[in-house]
């Protein structure tokens, strides 16, 4: 099968097109045909050497795929619903830069109707993620506040959606104006361009100070204390990666006497159990909302798989909306 791999850590060019043996479904999974493959933030700092796979998982990049089923075995597919040619979008640890993809059966999820391949990739990595963090470890009610870092990444884009089509009133930053116009688009309602104004001090304006109930962090650092400032009593924070440190300095006795929560998570290494669990999920509460129109793929551009190296170019730049998707029909 062709494959893009990491040929020693390094910028973009170390990604190179190569053919590997067609890897084969072991127990509780399934062989994909690769139709499309997303690009996340962690596939970037795998290719730095910053974010090794879990042990026995495939040292190919990529953490998402969307195609059709071609192998499994018939009792496990037939157990859990599926079927030889069904199409599948699927959270995976690695090894969805390829044409062909090992995928645990349980964290798959169909492709939901109306959808392309290229659409379905962009979904299974930023769903789980935001579901994982915002709804269930942070909790996030119907009528409470979110206050996304972040708006336009691809992270962004779904909390924005899912948020706000689950209840919530949705604050965002973003870099620019013309980012915060596109946030605003999506359903948030309300954009703070971080490089102009104190997103803590605007958040607390347009919640009439009282703060918001959860912040969704990709930044950590000392985001972390001004976060704690502009958080309601009872709020949370789910830090979900470390752009800006990992270190923070923040007043513990705020977070005594307001009951406020800290929490965060990696979801690469969990369970194929836990994963799972997320699956179900989605396929209950979200899939239905994708189906209806109500939450949607956002895509900056589609690249030929064989482009890979300038779709890892592109997402560095920090100038896309959405999601950045490789095509392997290309």
């Amino acid at each position: 099968m062709r494959a893009i791999a990491i040929q020693g850590f390094g910028g973009p060019e170390v990604l190179v097109e190569t053919t590997r043996p067609d890897p084969q479904p072991a127990a509780g999974e399934l062989l994909l045909r690769v139709g499309a493959s997303g690009i996340n933030r962690p596939d970037v700092l795998q290719r730095k050497g910053a974010y090794a796979p879990p042990a026995g998982a495939s040292d190919l990049p990529g953490l998402e795929v969307a195609g059709s089923i071609v192998g499994g075995d018939a009792a496990e597919l037939a157990a859990a619903g599926w079927r030889l040619g069904d199409r599948v979008c699927a959270l995976v640890a690695g090894g969805g830069y390829a044409e062909l993809c090992v995928v645990p059966i349980a964290q798959c999820l169909p492709v939901p109707a109306g959808l392309s391949d290229i659409e379905a990739a962009t979904l299974p990595e930023t769903f789980f993620t935001v579901w994982s963090n915002v709804f269930d470890r942070a909790g996030l009610q119907p009528g409470e506040s979110l206050l996304v870092q972040g708006g336009t990444s691809g992270i962004g884009v779904t909390a924005i959606q899912l948020a706000k089509a689950l209840g919530a009133k949705v604050l965002v930053t973003a870099g620019s104006d013309d980012k915060c116009a596109a946030c605003l688009k999506l359903g948030a309602d309300h954009a703070i361009n971080y490089r102009t104004s104190d997103f803590a001090a605007e958040a607390r304006r347009l919640t009439d100070g009282r703060g918001v109930d959860v912040v969704l962090d990709m930044v950590a650092g000392d985001y972390v204390a001004r976060e704690i400032s502009c958080l309601a009593d009872d709020g949370r924070i789910a830090i979900i990666a470390v752009q800006g440190g990992v270190k923070a300095e923040f007043n513990a006795g705020a977070l005594l006497s307001r009951r406020l929560t800290i929490t965060g998570s990696t979801l690469r290494p969990r369970s194929v159990a836990f994963k799972g669990r997320i699956a179900a999920a989605l396929r209950e509460r979200v899939w239905p909302l994708i189906e209806a129109g109500h939450v949607r793929p956002v895509i900056e551009k589609v690249f030929p798989a064989a482009q890979a190296a300038a779709a890892h170019a592109l997402m560095e730049s920090g100038q896309h909306v959405g999601k950045i998707v490789l095509d392997w029909s290309a």
